[in-house]
């Protein structure tokens, strides 16, 4: 068994809320859900969906590239929002994001995240050999 490999994207959040941004176990990379926040931790792009999403998308390639990785490893892909039909307007950017192919995944419209002020939270799962 691997030992796993904890990265912070950013400690004293993470500490904060009770959570660690990314591990590595083997080839299995887990990313917590990411959502749209400056190094403070105050959210960012307040009531603009598709800057949040960009924004989000931009933490979740910086915990990927820790690892080695880009997102042709992910596998799994969970979506959470407060405005599905808002997501479903915006989600053409993943196509420049998966530049390869989509990864599994679901896409969830949820009463509230984290912060009010928070629209979309994505997790992700990559496999690196």
């Amino acid at each position: 068994m691997s030992t796993p490999d904890y990265f912070h994207l950013r400690p004293e959040i993470e500490k904060a809320y009770g959570y660690t941004h990314a591990v590595k176990v083997g080839a299995d990379i887990k990313v917590s859900g990411a959502v749209s926040m400056d190094d403070e931790g105050n959210p960012t792009a307040v009531g603009d969906l598709g800057q949040q999403m960009r924004n989000v998308y931009e933490d979740l390639r910086r915990c990927l590239a820790h690892y080695g990785c880009t997102f042709d490893d992910v596998v799994v892909e969970n979506v959470f929002t407060t405005d599905m039909a808002g997501f479903l307007e915006a989600a053409e950017y993943r196509s420049e994001v998966y530049t390869t192919q989509f990864p599994t995944g679901s896409w969830l419209e949820v009463k509230g995240l984290a912060l009010p002020e928070l629209l979309i939270e994505i997790e992700l799962e990559a496999h690196k050999p």
